[in-house]
This record gives structure tokens, C-alpha cells and sequence, in this order.
């Protein structure tokens, strides 16, 4: 099974995704899920399992097409269309203030093997590190995102957020220079990705 989204497995899930195969697909939504919900809460997404779901939609549809190489090109790919999909569903929320909006504050993760108390700590030092990444500025807490829970490189970071790759190395070091200058952050547990 595929733990991390760079290894040749993935590579191999992909491969089989883009021709139909629901195994293959199933590892690469397995492996990017819990990252793509982390990112769409530190964006401040309200509604991120709906977006989520769009987002997975849209790449279903749109896989076969899909020609740009490997992991690290699907999964910029994939995080664009996340992010797109965000803005729209804020555009809509703005069009129809009146439609009420619902969301969990922490979507569910997948459960760690072990004890009740693992599963706590690991629930709670995750939203904590979702929370501190999400109260740095706008930009470093989308360059932190991108960079470190969806583990786009600084290209891919870049062309996503339409900036330089230097404004995106800087964002990144300052975003997580204020993250260990915050005394919270050795409260924290360690969080597996």
C-alpha cells in the first residue's frame, strides 16, 4: 500500500487510474484525500468536504485527459483544481447568503491503529497544526499548505499561485519561521501524514 504520493507505486496507481481501473484509483484518492482536506481547512474553506468531493469529481472526469506525467504533476493538478474549486464555492456563498452552509470543523480522518487515546492526540494535534498554519498570513498559510501537507515543490507552488518562485520560497521561510517562533508549536504532537 501507498503511504507516500512520490513512490513508483503511486506512479503505477496512476498509470491504472487513467485507464479505468478503480484500484488505481482508490490508491491515489487513499494517498492525496487527507492532504486536499487539510489544505481546503487552511485556505479557510467552509464547506471542505463538498469542495473535496467536486474536486475528486472533476479529476474522474477529467483523468483520462489527464497527460502531464507523473505524481508530483497530479498532485500540483489535483491541488489546482482544489483550489479553484474553493474559490468557486466562496464565489457561491457570496451570491446566496441566504442558503445556509454547514460544515464539520474537523472532517474525519482515518482512524491510527491503536489505542482510543492515539486517536484522540492524533485528532487534536492535528486540528492544532491545522490551526497554527492557518493563522499565519493569508499567503505563507497557502505556501506552507502547499509546500508541506500537499508536498508540491516550489515550480508547482509557483505556477499554482501565479507567483515567482522566489516570492514562494519567501513566503514559505517566513511562514515557517513564525510557525517555530510560536510557543504553541511544542505542544503539539507529532502528526503522521
Amino acid at each position: 500500500m501507498v503511504t507516500e504520493a512520490g513512490g513508483t507505486a503511486f506512479d503505477d496507481a496512476l498509470v491504472r487510474a487513467r485507464c479505468g481501473d478503480e484500484t488505481g484509483f482508490l490508491v491515489l484518492w487513499e494517498a492525496l484525500q487527507p492532504r486536499l482536506l487539510r489544505y481546503l481547512q487552511v485556505i479557510g474553506c467552509d464547506d471542505v468536504d463538498d469542495v473535496a468531493g467536486e474536486t475528486w469529481l472533476q479529476v474522474v472526469r477529467d483523468l483520462p485527459k489527464f497527460k502531464k506525467g507523473g505524481a508530483d504533476e497530479f498532485r500540483a493538478w489535483l491541488f489546482t483544481i482544489g483550489r479553484h474549486r474553493a474559490v468557486d464555492a466562496a464565489r457561491s456563498r457570496t451570491r446566496f447568503r441566504d442558503k445556509v452552509l454547514t460544515a464539520e470543523a474537523m472532517p474525519p480522518a482515518a482512524t491510527p491503529a491503536g489505542s482510543v487515546e492515539e486517536e484522540v492526540l492524533h485528532r487534536l494535534s492535528t486540528r492544532q497544526a491545522i490551526a497554527l498554519v492557518a493563522g499565519l498570513s493569508k499567503d505563507q498559510a497557502e505556501v506552507v499548505a502547499l509546500r508541506v501537507i500537499a508536498g508540491l515543490d516550489t515550480e508547482a507552488v509557483a505556477k499554482l499561485l501565479r507567483k515567482s518562485p522566489g516570492a514562494v520560497r519567501v513566503a514559505l521561510h517566513r511562514g515557517l519561521r513564525a510557525l517555530s517562533d510560536d510557543p504553541r508549536i511544542h505542544q503539539i504532537e507529532r502528526v503522521d501524514q
